[in-house]
């Protein structure tokens, strides 16, 4: 009787120590992960470069440029921002009189990483589904009035067209866009919600995202 409470006692604790690895586990790794960088920016140009030309024409995206996502995990009830990035991002932007004319961004979803490969693996397959929507596309169909450019950075609010895992919808978003000895920089935060774009977020019992997020970018712009 006494080698077989010993035993109980032995299988008891290694299902007490199993059941609090389960639970407690993740919340220790949540509390080790630091949230996302902050977006990237355009930044203000020291006042002694001489900057590019402000000039009518066709401005590629070019080297340098990133664009990607930034969501909200809740990992066993410990907070977590995610945001995962790519610089393959192509695409132009037409100026005509002063005003924008049309610029289309797009962005090669399926390089899109983050700082966890499964992460990466399930958001490639499961919720964006790249081998069908390998990419994702910020258009602006319409002019839109241009200020001044210089070295110090202003807000151009505008109206685009997102599309992503092959929907498209209308979205606002303000711009910050600063004159460089390059050319143009471009930076701009997009918020969605993702069911509107028939996303699901995940939601896998110990981890689950939230329902919305946001479309982040940065443009370097040269002619």
């Amino acid at each position: 009787m006494a080698r077989r409470r010993r035993t109980w006692w032995i299988v008891g604790g290694i299902v007490a120590v199993l059941a609090l690895g389960l639970g407690v586990g993740p919340l220790v790794y949540a509390s080790l992960q630091e949230d996302a960088a902050a977006a990237p920016t355009v930044q203000a140009q020291p006042s002694d470069v001489e900057l590019a030309p402000d000039t009518d024409g066709t401005w590629a995206v070019s080297p340098g440029s990133s664009a990607g996502y930034r969501v909200d995990e809740v990992l066993n009830g410990a907070d977590v921002t995610v945001a995962g990035t790519t610089d393959q991002v192509s695409g132009q932007v037409v100026v005509t009189g002063g005003d924008v004319t049309s610029a289309e961004v797009v962005v090669d979803v399926a390089s899109v990483s983050t700082d966890s490969n499964q992460r990466d693996g399930y958001f490639r397959s499961n919720v964006m589904d790249v081998g069908t929507h390998p990419t994702a596309t910020f258009r602006i169909p319409g002019p839109v009035d241009l200020p001044e450019l210089s070295g110090t950075p202003v807000t151009v609010p505008v109206t685009g067209e997102l599309t992503l895992r092959g929907t498209t919808r209308q979205v606002q978003a303000d711009l910050a866009v600063v004159r460089t000895p390059e050319g143009v920089d471009v930076s701009g935060v997009v918020p969605l919600v993702f069911g509107d774009f028939g996303i699901t977020p995940p939601n896998l019992g110990f981890v689950r995202v939230e329902d919305r997020g946001q479309v982040e970018f940065l443009l370097r712009l040269t002619m």
